[in-house]
C-alpha cells in the first residue's frame, strides 16, 4: 500500500493543552502532520482542527481511533476530497522593480489575489485557494524573487449543510 494524503476534521474542547496532547499522539507514533490549522468555532467552548497527514488506510484508521480515545476530542471525521471545501492562505512578499510592477499586479489579479502592502522595492500579496493554485503562484513569484512568505495550514469544511459539530437541525 502507498501513502496517500487524507484530511481530518477534529472537534475538540477549547482549552490549554489540547493541541499539545494531539500533536504528541502523532509524534509518539511517528506520524507526520503535513498541515495543521486550529481555531475556535461558532461555540467558544470548542475548537476545530483541520489536520492533513499521509498514510495507508491502516494508518488513517489508527490515527482516528487514537484521537477518539482522547478525552478532549469530541468528534473526528475523515473529510472526503469530493465532499469537502479545502482552502489554504498565503502571504508572500515579492521583490519588485518599476518595470515589473504592473506585470506582477496583473498576475495577482489573474490569481484572484490581493496586494496588501506595497512600496518601491516590494509587494506583499495575499492569496487564498487550493494548494495547487498557491504552488503555481509561488513558482510565478520566484522568478521575480521571494523576500519571504508565510503559508497557513489548510482549512476544510464539509460541503452542504452537514457539519463537524452535527448541529444541522438547528437551522430547520
Amino acid at each position: 500500500m502507498f501513502d496517500k494524503q487524507f484530511v481530518l476534521g477534529v472537534l475538540v474542547s477549547n482549552h490549554a493543552g489540547v493541541l499539545s496532547r494531539i500533536s504528541g499522539l502523532f509524534s509518539r507514533r511517528n506520524y507526520n502532520i503535513d498541515s495543521l490549522n486550529v481555531g475556535v468555532t461558532e461555540n467558544p467552548a470548542f475548537s476545530r482542527m483541520t489536520i492533513i497527514a499521509r498514510g495507508d488506510d491502516c494508518v488513517r484508521e489508527q490515527i482516528v481511533k487514537q484521537l477518539e480515545k482522547l478525552h478532549d476530542v469530541k468528534k473526528v471525521e475523515i473529510l472526503p476530497p469530493d465532499e469537502t471545501v479545502l482552502r489554504e492562505h498565503l502571504l508572500i512578499k515579492i521583490k519588485v522593480k518599476k518595470q515589473t510592477r504592473s506585470e506582477i499586479v496583473e498576475s495577482v489579479n489573474i490569481f484572484r489575489g490581493k496586494v496588501v502592502d506595497f512600496n518601491m522595492d516590494s509587494m506583499t500579496v495575499e492569496l487564498t485557494g487550493e494548494s495547487a493554485k498557491l504552488d503555481a503562484f509561488i513558482r510565478f513569484a520566484s522568478e521575480y524573487g521571494i523576500i519571504e512568505m508565510c503559508r497557513a495550514g489548510a482549512l476544510a469544511v464539509n460541503r452542504g449543510v452537514t457539519s463537524l459539530s452535527g448541529d444541522e437541525d438547528r437551522f430547520e
